[in-house]
């Protein structure tokens, strides 16, 4: 089982994992335009919209501390039910959209082992378009009490970096983190057949906390 005893932190704000490239960067820009500017005020125009962004990806990139709900499958992601769909196969995959104001770390929807993560090449449409699903994604298997759950995660327009945390063979935690995706972006879960969804379309969900499932 991993940890994220890594995870940055400022203060009291917990950072996702794998923002550090971002983060690192834009803030160090934002504290040396701010200092240039007590000698010439004409810094003031890069201090402050890089002091603005930097506040502005301490909140994306926030990752809350859950106290896990009680369902038997958990939300992975926070968003909105974007859409519930029979699969041919008998199974149901359950979307959520996330907008870039939500947190966009995910986490494991049961607890069991990671028997793979695959990263697929695509492109980089909207979240919200219906052919998103073909856009760049890892898509991640677990073995559970359940079976086997596929858990796709997927970027979007904006959201151009997918971080996984775990690699195949990892024992993960119901609720668990298991990856990153930078803004925007869609996560798709797929219930095992003869498992009915306890969602609807527009819902929002709390990743860890709300229950996909009437278990």
């Amino acid at each position: 089982m991993s940890h994220d005893s890594s995870s940055p932190a400022i203060g009291r704000i917990r950072l996702a994992r794998g923002v550090s490239p971002w983060l690192v960067p834009t803030a160090a820009a934002a504290a040396v335009t701010s200092f240039l500017t007590r000698r010439d005020r004409r810094w003031a125009l890069a201090a402050v919209p890089l002091t603005a962004l930097t506040g502005g990806m301490l909140w994306f990139f926030r990752d809350p501390e859950r106290t896990l709900g009680p369902g038997r499958i958990l939300a992975p992601a926070d968003g909105v039910v974007q859409s519930i769909d029979p699969q041919p196969d008998g199974r149901t995959r359950v979307a959520v959209f996330m907008s870039p104001l939500d947190v966009h770390v995910n986490r494991a929807p049961l607890a069991g082992t990671v028997t793979s993560v695959e990263h697929v090449a695509g492109g980089f449409l909207p979240a919200f378009n219906k052919d998103s699903d073909r856009n760049e994604r890892v898509v991640w298997h677990f073995d559970t009490a359940l079976g086997d759950i596929e858990l796709v995660q997927i970027a979007g327009a904006v959201a151009r970096r997918i971080v996984p945390y775990l690699t195949a063979g990892a024992k993960v935690a119901r609720g668990e983190r298991i990856g990153l995706i930078r803004l925007g972006s869609r996560v798709d879960v797929y219930l095992p057949e003869g498992i009915a969804p306890a969602v609807t379309v527009g819902q929002r969900t709390i990743a860890g906390v709300t229950g996909l499932d009437h278990g």
